[in-house]
C-alpha cells in the first residue's frame, strides 16, 4: 500500500512528533509514514526522540543560514529530497512566509494549543497560549489542527478539542494536560486524514 511521505517541523521537545511516531506504531496513522524530522535549531530534543525511532533527521537553523529565505530554500531541499507529501509543524516556532506555504496548499499542517479562533496568530505560540486564555478567565480552552497558510494560524480548521480549565491551573499545569488530552490525540487523527486523502 502506498503511503504519504511525512515530514515533521520541530522546534524543541518533540512531544507531538512522539506522539506521530506512537501512532505509526499503533496503527492509528496508517496511510502515511514519518520519512524526515527537519529541526529550527540543533538543539532540539526532538532530534534525539527522531533517531531513537530510526527517522532521518536534519538542521534548518536560521541563526547559520542568515536569512528567512536561505532558511526556507534549506527546508525545501529537504523537502524535494526525500519526497515529501505533507508537511507537520509540531511545535515548530518558526513563520513560514507565504512564498513558502503556497507551493504546498493544503499539505501543511499544524497543531496549535489553544480552540482556534483564540489565543491565536502572531504572538501567540507556547506557554503564552496558555497565559492568555488563564488572564482572559476562560473556562474551556483546547487545541486545534488546521492546514497552514500565509496567515499565522489563519488556515482551515481540520479538528479540534475542547479541556476545561481547572481553577487551580497554571499555565504550565494547563500546557500539560492539554497536550496529553487535545494536542497528542487530534494531531495523529489529522495526519492520518489528510495521508489518506493525499493517497487517494
Amino acid at each position: 500500500m502506498k503511503k504519504a511521505r511525512i515530514a515533521v517541523l520541530v522546534s524543541g521537545g518533540g512531544t507531538n512528533l512522539q506522539a506521530l511516531i506512537d501512532a505509526e506504531k499503533k496503527g492509528i496513522l496508517k496511510s502515511g509514514t514519518i520519512s524526515l524530522v527537519v529541526a529550527s535549531n540543533p538543539n532540539a530534543f526532538a532530534l534525539e526522540r527522531a533517531a531513537i525511532a530510526g527517522i532521518p533527521c536534519d538542521i534548518a537553523w536560521k541563526k547559520v543560514l542568515g536569512s528567512q529565505e536561505a532558511f526556507e530554500d534549506k527546508i525545501l531541499e529537504l523537502i524535494e529530497v526525500y519526497k515529501i507529501d505533507l508537511i507537520v509543524l509540531a511545535g515548530f516556532m518558526a513563520i513560514l512566509s507565504e512564498r513558502f506555504t503556497s507551493r504546498f496548499p493544503k499539505r501543511i499542517i499544524n497543531v496549535h494549543p489553544s480552540l482556534i479562533p483564540s489565543f491565536c496568530g502572531k504572538g501567540f505560540y507556547g506557554l503564552r497560549v496558555h497565559e492568555a486564555a488563564l488572564e482572559y478567565g476562560v473556562k474551556v480552552t483546547g487545541a486545534t489542527v488546521h492546514f497552514v497558510n500565509e496567515i499565522p494560524d489563519g488556515g482551515e480548521i481540520l479538528m479540534q478539542k475542547a479541556v476545561s480549565i481547572r481553577p487551580d491551573d497554571t499555565p504550565e499545569t494547563l500546557q500539560k494536560r492539554v497536550m496529553r488530552l487535545a494536542e497528542w490525540k487530534i494531531l495523529p487523527m489529522a495526519v492520518e486524514q489528510v495521508s489518506a486523502e493525499i493517497v487517494k
